[in-house]
């Protein structure tokens, strides 16, 4: 069955976000440029690229998590009221983080308090959120375990205490709590085994099925096309491609030369990486930053493609074959 589309607001429109770090010697490094798009309730939104092209800094400007040295301008307006780029901190910390905007951080060690246990965090949460109090909150906490296949057993052990891939769960189950209209999910399959990686994203295609939105930023593009209902490509800070997923993963595929090159990376496919490496974000080109490797590259390449809402390229792919629509399991 084909899921309806949404026709609320978005939960989350994003408009000319740039982030700028500043470096000693007057430098700077660009990790985000004009990125733009909307986000609906019910909807997941995959963003994907190579390391380092800019995907977690996105999401740390959108929770006010950016280091002393960035400088995020644009607009990222939550649900019609709150632009998030120009809240202040009170605001984020009291009223956002967490309440929201759930967060599935890329290091999840990093969030987790690591003198207090896994279960005195979520029973802390559990009060915070939702108000569950007394004899029931013992349950309600091994309830949020239980979501993400988090062992009950280990529910009483301290964060050092667990591996990567515990620590992942422990810190997804932190995340779905309150059920926040805003779920940024950064990593969260790093360190699961493939079981794990489809239990877990099947819980935030459940999280989100329930009228949520959903932004998943991932290097698993298996991931993405078990759960996504769109994609977005981004390449040395700046969005490459938005796509429906079944045309992204199915027919007629990606049109950015950069978006085919990472399906046909992958070992089901052609397995055929792309050649060369990702400029350096401070030292850009001024045209386009993929036409160093690629192979449909010539002299319109060194200016800038824009982004017309779908693909920014000089050269894009074909798209003549009828799209396949993402159906429900």
């Amino acid at each position: 069955m084909t899921r309806s589309p949404d026709t609320r607001p978005p939960v989350l429109s994003v408009r000319g976000l740039s982030v700028r770090f500043r470096l000693s010697g007057n430098r700077h490094i660009a990790a985000v440029t004009d990125a733009r798009f909307d986000l609906a309730a019910g909807e997941c939104l995959a963003l994907v690229g190579e390391s380092g092209c800019g995907k977690s800094v996105l999401a740390s400007a959108l929770l006010g998590l950016l280091p002393a040295n960035a400088r995020s301008t644009g607009s990222a307006v939550l649900d019609g009221d709150t632009d998030l780029l120009a809240a202040d901190e009170r605001t984020l910390a009291r009223s956002v983080r967490g309440r929201r905007i759930g967060l599935v951080p890329q290091s999840p060690a990093a969030h987790l308090t690591p003198v207090r246990t896994v279960r005195s965090q979520l029973e802390e949460t559990l009060r915070e959120l939702t108000g569950v109090r007394g004899p029931a909150l013992r349950g309600a906490a091994e309830a949020a375990a239980s979501r993400v296949s988090f062992p009950a057993g280990h529910l009483d052990r301290y964060p050092h205490q667990l591996s990567g891939g515990l620590a992942q769960r422990a810190a997804t189950a932190l995340a779905l709590i309150g059920d926040a209209p805003l779920l940024l999910a950064d990593e969260p399959t790093t360190g699961l085994d493939r079981d794990l990686v489809e239990r877990t994203v099947d819980e935030l295609r459940r999280h989100t099925d329930g009228g949520r939105a959903l932004l998943l930023i991932t290097h698993d593009l298996a991931a993405a096309e078990r759960i996504a209902d769109r994609v977005a490509v981004m390449y040395a800070g700046r969005i490459v491609e938005i796509a429906d997923a079944g045309r992204f993963f199915g027919r007629p595929g990606p049109r950015h030369p950069y978006a085919r090159g990472l399906l046909d990376a992958l070992p089901e496919r052609d397995f055929a990486p792309i050649p060369g490496m990702p400029p350096e974000l401070g030292a850009l080109p001024e045209g386009c930053a993929f036409a160093a490797r690629c192979a449909r590259a010539d002299e319109r390449c060194a200016q800038l493609p824009a982004f017309d809402g779908a693909v920014a390229c000089h050269h894009r792919l074909p798209d003549d074959r009828p799209s396949k629509e993402r159906t429900d399991a």
